[in-house]
């Protein structure tokens, strides 16, 4: 039995996850931002749960406190919250809210559970998406798009650091224990986009687009193999999964070692010194 962290949890894919590896035998961690949606979830398993809204630094640093407090040891860290948001907004701590809600908190979350992680051999895995290849692009001297915002073009670059994220911690951890791994779930019929003015909100909420996604359980599938799975026989550390095998493509950017070295050390002056 593991004890496997999922963020994101009250819904979709996560929340799919959630049940699945209940079911496997496991304890789950349930973590959401709704308070109602994901203290129903966790009732459903009879599994312990936090609620933090991702968009809020200081959330997230008690979400760890509470998480290593509650748990001996976290043997999977699922960093699945995130999504695509509307037109570009600031977050209190300063941050654009789709860079902090996808990279930079579950950047945060993973540092904090650092030695506890190191301390377990855990495995830490990140929802990304194909959008990475599809509208990802990293300006390192504009990470956030300031000067050129585009809701979609902002999660395909959050989707592509959250592979960087993966490599980066494999490369630096993975002799201390760690195993990382990304994936995409497909295209899925859940709320996503739901607070979107892209036109991915659209898709998502149209009657007829939906029924040719996949359904939440079908794109869970691949958090539950990597949770269950033993990094090194059943899938590779370091890399980026579709449909459990490694990405025949993906952006040229998450190829580049020397830009996910510096993603990573950004990110930790970042959170350091709060946006400049």
């Amino acid at each position: 039995m593991k004890t496997i962290v999922v963020t994101g949890a009250s819904d979709g894919i996560g929340a799919a996850a959630a049940r699945e590896l209940h079911a496997g035998g496991h304890r789950v961690i349930v973590v959401g931002r709704s308070p109602e949606k994901t203290a129903a979830v966790a009732k459903e398993l009879g599994a312990d749960h936090f609620v933090a809204d991702f968009a809020v630094l200081d959330q997230v640093r008690e979400l760890a406190a509470a998480l290593d407090a509650a748990c001996p040891r976290i043997d999977v860290l699922c960093n699945n919250a995130g999504g695509v948001f509307g037109d570009r907004a600031k977050t209190v701590d300063g941050f654009e809210k789709t860079f902090q809600v996808n990279h930079l908190a579950p950047f945060l979350l993973t540092q904090l559970l650092l030695d506890k992680l190191i301390a377990a051999d855990a495995s830490v895995i990140q929802t990304s998406s194909f959008a990475a290849r599809m509208t990802g692009k990293i300006e390192m001297d504009d990470l956030e798009h300031d000067r050129d915002f585009n809701a979609n073009v902002a999660y395909g670059t959050v989707k592509l650091e959250n592979i960087l994220f993966t490599k980066e911690l494999h490369r630096r951890y993975h002799d201390q224990g760690i195993s990382s791994a990304a994936f995409h779930p497909g295209v899925v019929a859940t709320g996503f986009a739901a607070e979107s003015h892209s036109w991915l909100r659209h898709m998502y909420t149209n009657p007829i687009g939906r029924l040719f996604m996949t359904s939440p359980e079908k794109g869970a599938d691949q958090m539950v193999w990597l949770a269950e799975g033993r990094p090194g026989r059943d899938w590779e550390s370091g890399t980026y999964y579709e449909k459990r095998k490694p990405a025949s493509r993906t952006n040229p950017q998450a190829l580049d070692d020397a830009l996910a070295e510096w993603l990573w050390e950004r990110s930790e002056e970042l959170l350091s010194t709060g946006p400049v």
